[in-house]
Formats: C-alpha cells, sequence, structure tokens
C-alpha cells in the first residue's frame, strides 16, 4: 500500500486523514504554512451530517522534516502558496504522483512548470469546516472526480480508488476541466457573495435575492469558460450550486472563514482568475459582476486583517 502524504493540515485534510485511517490506509498530514515543529500523533474527530462522528489518531509532521515523499502526495493546502510548495518539494518528491485538492483556475501550472511526471486534479464536491484544531464537521454532495492534467491518464482510476472511502468518495473522469470549470464558477458565487453578505453556503437556496446574484455570476463566466473552449450551460451551473448549498446548508465556506480567522483568501485564484482569461482572450470587460465582487471581498480581507 502507498503511503498517502496530505500536504496541509486544514479542515479538509483533517477529514480526508481521518477517513483515509480508518480505512487502514498509511497516511501522514503535513503541515505546509510552518517548519521544525516535533512529528507527533494526534487524535482527530470528524463529525458527520446528522451528527455522528469518526475518530483516528494521524502522524501529523513538517514537510521540511522528510527528506523524501515516497507515495501520492495529495496538495491539500492554499493554492496561492502552490509556486513555493512545488518548488520545496521537486527534490523531495521523486516520481511521486501529486493530486491537488485545491480551487481555482491553472493551480496546477507551478507542479506542471517545475516538471512532476504525473500532476492530477480533483475537484471537491463536499465541504469541511473547522469546528477545533482537532475537530471538523464533513459534508458530503457526491463523489469528488479526479482527472489527469499531465502526464498518463491511465493511472487516474489508480488514484481514485486509492483516495475512496465510503464517507469521502472520489471517482476518475476522462476529461476534468469542464468540471474544473463549473466547481470554479460555484466557488466564484460562494466565496465571493457569502462572505459580503456574512452568510452561510445555504442563503442560495433560502433567499432569492442572493440566488439572482449567483446567476449573474454563472452567466458571465459561463461566457468567459466560452471564451477557453469550454462549453457549459448557465442551468447547469446553477443547479450544481443549488445542490452544494441544500447540502451545505449552516456551512461556512473557506474564504469567510479565512477572513474571520485573518487568513489570506483565495480570491485570487477564482474571480480574478476568471478575469485574467477573459482579459487573455481579448474579452477584457467579459466579467464585470464577478470582477467587482472579487474587489470588495479582497477589500473585505485587507480592512479585517489591518482594521
Amino acid at each position: 500500500m502507498k503511503k498517502i502524504y496530505i500536504i496541509g493540515a486544514g479542515a479538509i485534510g483533517k477529514a480526508l486523514a481521518v477517513f483515509l485511517s480508518q480505512a487502514g490506509r498509511h497516511v501522514e498530514l503535513l503541515r505546509s504554512s510552518v517548519d521544525n515543529l516535533p512529528s507527533e500523533i494526534k487524535a482527530f474527530e470528524v463529525i458527520l451530517n446528522g451528527g455522528a462522528a469518526l475518530h483516528a489518531s494521524v502522524s501529523i509532521s513538517t514537510l521540511n522534516s522528510h527528506t523524501a515523499l515516497d507515495g501520492v502526495i495529495v496538495v491539500a493546502s492554499k493554492a496561492f502558496a502552490n509556486a513555493a510548495l512545488a518548488s520545496a518539494i521537486r527534490g523531495k518528491a521523486g516520481k511521486s504522483p501529486i493530486v491537488i485538492l485545491q480551487n481555482g483556475l491553472n493551480i496546477e501550472a507551478p507542479f506542471v512548470t517545475e516538471g512532476f511526471t504525473d500532476v492530477f486534479r480533483c475537484v471537491l464536491f463536499s465541504t469541511s469546516q473547522a469546528i477545533s484544531d482537532t475537530v471538523v464537521r464533513f459534508k458530503p454532495v457526491s463523489p469528488s472526480p479526479i482527472g489527469t492534467v499531465s502526464g498518463s491518464g491511465h493511472r487516474a482510476p489508480e488514484i481514485a480508488a486509492l483516495l475512496n472511502t465510503p464517507h469521502f468518495e472520489f471517482t476518475a473522469v476522462a476529461n476534468i476541466q469542464p468540471i474544473i470549470w463549473t466547481k470554479v464558477i460555484a466557488n466564484c458565487v460562494f466565496n465571493s457573495i457569502c462572505p459580503l453578505l456574512d452568510a452561510d453556503n445555504g442563503i442560495f437556496y433560502r433567499d432569492e435575492n442572493a440566488q439572482a446574484l449567483a446567476v449573474s455570476v454563472v452567466r458571465e463566466c459561463v461566457n468567459v469558460a466560452k471564451y477557453a473552449g469550454v462549453i457549459l450551460k448557465s442551468e447547469d451551473v446553477i443547479d450544481t450550486i443549488l445542490k452544494i448549498s441544500r447540502s451545505s446548508d449552516g456551512q461556512l465556506i473557506s474564504t469567510l472563514q479565512d477572513i474571520r480567522n485573518k487568513r489570506p483568501t483565495e480570491i485570487d485564484s477564482l474571480n480574478f482568475a476568471v478575469v485574467a482569461i477573459a482579459r487573455e482572450l481579448g474579452h477584457p470587460q467579459g466579467a464585470p459582476f464577478t470582477n467587482l465582487l472579487g474587489e470588495l471581498v479582497r477589500l473585505k480581507s485587507k480592512f479585517s486583517s489591518h482594521p
């Protein structure tokens, strides 16, 4: 059984580590933002829908305590640090595949540039929220697809099977790009409107006005996807948003959690990434509302960090 290194000890990383440990997989959590902490075995709890809880003791260490990462490397840290992370693990990873569990467009580019041979993108259809340092609340929506962005496509089913567990399901797909775009557009909605309204994810199925704002973002972003050669239907993306909204009612989106905890957000790889692609493809005014929401989130994050 290959060892699974999960880089990023946030809410998703901890939940995945617990589920994999419960399933008998060899897993280790790696903190990505700190160095030189002693390795330890730590007990974590994941609260499921309905209130049931799973527990597991997981090995947790820092990235610089390893000279080699021989196995499967799952990246669950924040996407804004990918360039530094790809450089830091290049000499440690060998031929280990990289599986990116993050939101955003082109976030795999630093790993491809660094020459990693097998790079996979996973689109997460689940939410996880930290309750404390050792407790997270996890809500699945549907199986999370994994697809190849660099290297051999035939390994995607192997990677999906290795990560798949009853509570956190993964499945391999032949073409991940339409799914990436669909989820990015959904995240542009959740990660901008929810923080600005200071609302939980359920706001879109509960409130018609919030849903109307979401529709405006979706229509803009679907047009940008079309410029990039990815054809999507606005109705399908809106259905995805409503499905996520219902299933994660009461859950706080990561950007709102980051703002409240005075941490950097991932808005650059969401709203601003869509805007940048529109400009690169000759449509500088292709997503004005999406851009405005991104700017407001950026300001809210700035004022929260530096009152």
